[in-house]
């Protein structure tokens, strides 16, 4: 009698085992030699978290996730899903791990990782990578892996002391470096022993070229031309408020000049008539940069602003805020010359032992140099009597992005916009403080 109990018990375990797994998504398309999970791929079939997925030589397996998002496995290659748990209520309590061991595979990201990049990470055997709301493709084998991004932008870095296998979301810090979308032909390669990720422009290294797609894989989301930025649309809650296109240039209304009569002989000349020419005050350009915030901090709610509005590009967060831009920017970017920018909005988060606190931000200065495509900012940060000072450099995309440089002591990531580049918009992180880090948004005019 106990021995049949204990039968029936390792009997129950596999079922035991099932009921605790969750379901990370489904496989929507499969052919060649596919398995999940230890069995034969099916159209349809159930994606667990714990599973492995391999391909064979002629074998390509997309999974649906939970969240709508999309793995996508290529031939010669095996991943498994570690973690796939959304939180649709707690973005906080979500937790997605994948890992690739070899091969190709592509990740889209759905909402629920959108929601909570902070929690998201994608492991490699010898690198770590996090998303800003991403559509990424990989390659690796044992000594090498490659990203290159079709959507949004990722963050990379090699293993070692402080990014280690075992952690759950991004490895920050000075030795991980980001790559975004709208740079044909690079990459970012991290070789076994090297923490540091290198910069490849090198299209035939892309991973694309060493498992190519099929033609019906899902099409990377279109922005704005050449825009790297990831979609992410975190509040359901859209802005009312719609923007027109920018107006025309008010006309100048021509003066056509009067012709002096001929004076034959002398007399008393008539002034011609003076034709007066108001002064045409410029209109003031349409707002183009953006920035919202998708968490409660402090009690004060969220503002999403115009992030995910159908008309404005796709956006890129950090911490707890956003950043976009009209789809239709009238941007033409100078080719030489510096501006000067002056500070109009803003909004920063001071955290340190005390928690988290809304802050003031003054002293804003912002330079762009068109010619060298670089800027540099500074801003005084205040939260009662702490303080801190946040200065920054980077450069200046041909498409208008602003992103930091290696020498920078503060993370950036933001815009210029504008038919005549008078715009600008950054989020911001930085933690050069001792204890203290700061978070925040800026828009500036000039």
């Amino acid at each position: 009698m106990l021995q049949k109990f204990a039968l029936a018990a390792v009997m129950l375990l596999p079922i035991a085992d099932m009921a605790f797994a969750a379901e990370a998504g489904k496989v929507v398309f499969v052919t060649g030699q596919v398995q999940v999970g230890g069995r034969a791929a099916a159209q349809d079939a159930a994606v667990q978290e714990g599973d492995q997925l391999s391909t064979g030589a002629d074998g390509y397996v997309y999974v649906k996730t939970v969240d709508n998002g999309f793995l996508i496995l290529r031939p010669n290659s095996t991943a498994r899903v570690v973690t796939y748990a959304i939180d649709k209520n707690d973005p906080s309590k979500t937790h997605v791990k994948l890992e690739l061991t070899r091969g190709v595979a592509r990740a889209i990201s759905g909402q629920g990782v959108k929601q909570a990049r902070d929690n998201f990470r994608f492991n490699t055997p010898v690198a770590a990578i996090g998303v800003r709301g991403t559509d990424f493709t990989v390659y690796t084998d044992q000594q090498t892996t490659r990203v290159s991004v079709l959507s949004g932008g990722v963050v990379m870095s090699g293993f070692g002391a402080n990014c280690v296998v075992s952690g759950t979301g991004p490895c920050e810090g000075r030795d991980a470096r980001e790559l975004f979308a709208g740079q044909a032909g690079v990459s970012l390669q991290v070789e076994r022993g090297n923490r540091i990720p290198q910069v490849l422009q090198n299209p035939a290294l892309a991973p694309d070229q060493s498992e190519k797609p099929r033609s019906d894989e899902p099409a990377a989301k279109q922005e704005a031309p050449a825009t790297p930025l990831a979609q992410v649309n975190l509040d359901p809650q859209r802005s009312e408020r719609s923007l027109n296109n920018v107006r025309p240039a008010v006309p100048v209304v021509p003066v056509t000049p009067v012709k002096p009569p001929v004076v034959e002989q002398p007399e008393v000349i008539t002034p011609p008539p003076v034709v007066i020419v108001e002064p045409v005050e410029p209109k003031p350009s349409v707002p183009e940069v953006f920035w919202g915030r998708w968490q409660t901090i402090a009690g004060k709610l969220a503002k999403p602003g115009r992030i995910g509005d159908g008309d404005t590009e796709i956006a890129t967060y950090y911490g707890s805020y956003a950043i976009t831009r009209l789809k239709d920017s009238a941007l033409v970017l100078p080719k030489e010359g510096t501006a000067a920018f002056k500070l109009s909005n803003s909004e920063a988060i001071m955290t340190n032992a005390n928690g988290s606190r809304f802050a003031t931000v003054q002293n804003g200065q912002l330079n762009m140099d068109f010619a060298n495509r670089t800027f540099g900012t500074s801003l005084d940060v205040k939260a009662g009597t702490d303080r801190a000072n946040v200065v920054g450099s980077g450069i200046i995309t041909d498409n208008g992005m602003l992103y930091h440089d290696s020498r920078s002591e503060t993370f950036i990531y933001g815009y210029v916009g504008g038919s005549r580049a008078e715009q600008a918009g950054y989020i911001f992180k930085n933690s050069s403080t001792p204890g203290v880090t700061v978070t925040g948004a800026t828009l500036w005019n000039r």
